[in-house]
């Protein structure tokens, strides 16, 4: 339990010091912009419609297809 507490303790470091070197660079925020969110989530979407429809033919037609 201590190694994990000592292990922890040094990426909370390496967390602080990556935050501070950002920090100290300048204030560029990086906002994403709505339309990136929006064509994110759509890509996303159409996956998951694609992949559910490859789901439902393939055990539709999983008899039919185990002959090939």
């Amino acid at each position: 339990m201590r190694t994990l507490a000592v292990r922890l303790a040094g990426v909370s470091q390496w967390v602080q010091d990556r935050l501070e070197a950002g920090r100290a660079r300048g204030s560029d925020r990086g906002d994403i912009s709505i339309t990136t969110v929006i064509i994110w989530v759509a890509a996303v979407a159409g996956a998951l419609v694609i992949a559910g429809t490859i789901a439902v033919v393939i055990s539709k037609y999983n008899g039919k297809l185990s002959g090939i």
